[in-house]
């Protein structure tokens, strides 16, 4: 890595040159099977065709007007995700990080609205939201905070999945909102508990708490549902979306109903680039594409396959803690530390990636074929077998 790049990454020794579905090649010609999606984002995987139409046509007309204007696209793609997730309406921005922040916002403007001088927004332990100053106070997880002291007031941490520890703070006058995810991505695929999340909803109701969701991991058919709590007989007032989204090209977005649709107004909230044509070319054929062309259905049958195969092989093993998962967003808890494995895991010629220093993540793109898979689960298990020989 050349010196003139700040050093902000610890990269691994590979470049790649080209993609291909579930694949990626590097310099020399060798392909690996995409077991991460570049962390969960090319849904579609590599130079799909129908994205890459759309991105050539939409770059020839126009790439940015800014938001001073209407964005024909712009309304097309919010049109789109609000008839398929129930939201009423949408703000676009470049990240999942400003997703939540515009989250973060609306919770605030809720609590202006009712005279509440310091609205605090609950989150919880294990939690990853982004890393914006805000983003990263409402993150539960102590490493990535290190050095960036002071944080942003306006936040109460309690346990993940303790409803008792919630419901106690029902006397704080100062809680406008819950932040959550449904399953914690940077957290070791650690999913909520549904009557958790089912009582947190009535929680929310009974105390007038926006309930906020982070979806800009489980977003965009990544679970099987186009968002994951549509496995549930619930609706969230906030929820906040990327990664998938643009298959690769920047965009987030913001989506509320509600009461929490209405509050933002002119001059509360913006961004120079989100939303613009370009963006919304990419997210316009990656929505149609999830919706229409049977990929969200191709998950959750495809998701059920490979975790069925992985508690098959590795129920009895004596490493693996705990195998868990939804969709193509796959955990595998080993007792001990397993960063060395993901090195390895390039050597056979798959990609992906450890959290928390114990898990294997597996986010592959969503339309990797059942034989892909296969191939996916059968080196994780020759990988897991190695830390059992040594």
């Amino acid at each position: 890595m050349t010196d003139s790049i700040m050093n902000t990454y610890a990269r691994y020794n590979l470049r790649f040159i080209k993609g291909e579905g579930a694949w990626l090649y590097d310099e020399s010609g060798r392909r690996y099977l995409d077991g991460i999606s570049g962390i969960g984002v090319n849904a579609l995987g590599h130079a799909h065709p129908t994205v890459t139409k759309a991105i050539q046509e939409q770059a020839q007309l126009l790439l940015h007007t800014s938001n001073l204007y209407e964005i024909p696209l712009q309304e097309t793609v919010a049109n789109k995700l609000t008839a398929a997730t129930g939201m009423s309406r949408c703000f676009f921005s470049n990240s999942g990080a400003e997703a939540n922040e515009a989250a973060i916002k609306i919770a605030r403007l809720h609590g202006a609205k009712q005279g509440i001088a310091r609205p605090t927004v609950i989150t919880f332990t294990g939690a990853f939201h982004g890393r914006t100053l805000a983003t990263l106070t409402a993150t539960g997880n102590d490493k990535v905070k290190q050095g960036f002291a002071p944080f942003v007031e306006g936040f109460i941490q309690v346990p993940f999945n303790d409803l008792q520890v919630t419901n106690e703070l029902s006397d704080n006058p100062n809680v406008v909102a819950v932040l959550i995810e449904t399953i914690q991505g940077e957290g070791g695929i650690n999913k909520a508990d549904p009557k958790f999340l089912q009582d947190l909803r009535e929680l929310c109701t009974k105390n007038n708490w926006l309930m906020m969701l982070d979806e800009v991991q489980t977003g965009n058919g990544r679970t099987g549902k186009y968002f994951s709590y549509q496995h549930f007989d619930w609706l969230p007032d906030v929820v906040s979306t990327a990664k998938g989204l643009g298959n690769g090209l920047p965009i987030g977005a913001c989506l509320a109903r509600g009461q929490a649709a209405d509050l933002m107004q002119p001059g509360h909230h913006g961004s120079t680039y989100g939303g613009n044509p370009l963006a919304c070319a990419a997210a316009n054929a990656v929505i149609t594409e999830l919706t229409e062309d049977g990929v969200i259905e191709h998950v959750e049958k495809l998701g059920k396959f490979m975790l069925n195969q992985f508690h098959h092989h590795l129920d009895n093993h004596p490493l693996v803690k705990d195998i868990d998962g939804l969709g193509l967003m796959l955990g595998i808890k080993l007792t001990e530390p397993c960063a060395d494995l993901v090195t390895k895991a390039q050597e056979k010629g798959l990609l992906m990636n450890v959290t928390q220093g114990s898990v294997i993540r597996l986010l592959p793109p969503l339309i990797i074929t059942q034989e892909e898979a296969s191939i996916i689960i059968k080196t994780v298990v020759e990988l897991i077998d190695t830390l059992k020989e040594s």
